[in-house]
């Protein structure tokens, strides 16, 4: 994987070089991948998310989906900017951060989506931002799956193994929940969202992770959730004691 970076007056994009290429017909790396005019006037929206800023998936190739997803703040300071955020240096943004910490794990054989760009738009002191990356076919989130009785116990465990798979490799997921961890048609679990995560060295951050999913479980299978957690941390001790990588 090849990142470059690129600016356009006060536009700044890091991207892969090896997902756009220059032949007539494909899309050319410019701000204007990141607006939802741009898919909508060619009719290549085909779908999109629940969350903060609506991600929208898009046909950006005849064989291949991308998700592009905004920057937008939860919570209270949210009112007073939903999509603005304090400018400190383009590599210290989210969208750049995000973008070369996907990179870095997806380099290494972890189950991420492949990340494609990451926009920023500086006004002043504040900027707003976007990335996109590859889509996971046909996956759905291991949320739904709980809610509709499809996650068995052995899915269960190969996502503690995933889990631990990111934990051994120092990413610290700091909203490590039922609906960013996604499970494809082969019920291989994968990790999304690495929004404001990072890399660390082992410490208690790794249960803090455990016990956030723990508590996003209850929100989705409140009075099955101990024993689906119970799963999960049977696959992820399986790592510890057997060396269990897949």
């Amino acid at each position: 994987m090849r990142l470059a970076a690129l600016r356009q007056k006060n536009e700044l994009i890091l991207h892969d070089a090896d997902s756009l290429c220059d032949a007539p017909g494909t899309h050319q790396m410019d701000p204007v991948l990141f607006t939802a005019q741009y898919w909508r006037e060619r009719g290549l929206i085909v779908g999109s998310a629940p969350g903060r800023g609506s991600s929208l998936f898009l046909q950006a190739t005849p064989t291949e989906q991308w998700v592009l997803r905004p920057y937008r703040r939860g919570g209270m300071v949210a009112k007073l900017s939903e999509k603005r955020y304090l400018w400190t240096g383009a590599e210290r943004t989210r969208a750049f951060s995000e973008l070369r910490l996907t990179a870095t794990l997806f380099e290494q054989g972890l189950p991420v989506p492949r990340p494609v760009a990451s926009c920023v738009t500086r006004y002043g002191f504040t900027y707003e931002a976007a990335l996109i990356t590859v889509r996971i076919a046909d996956a759905k989130a291991l949320a739904e799956l709980l809610v509709n009785d499809l996650a068995d116990e052995a899915l269960l465990q190969r996502v503690g193994v995933m889990i631990r798979r990111f934990h051994q490799a120092g990413l610290d997921h700091v909203d490590l929940n039922a609906r960013n961890i996604l499970v494809d048609a082969r019920g291989t679990p994968w990790l999304i969202d690495l929004d404001r995560c990072h890399l660390r060295g082992a410490g208690k951050w790794q249960e803090e992770n455990l016990k956030r999913l723990e508590k996003s479980l209850k929100k989705f299978i409140n009075q099955h959730s101990q024993a689906a957690m119970r799963s999960i941390r049977e696959g992820y001790e399986k790592v510890i004691t057997t060396g269990l990588v897949q």
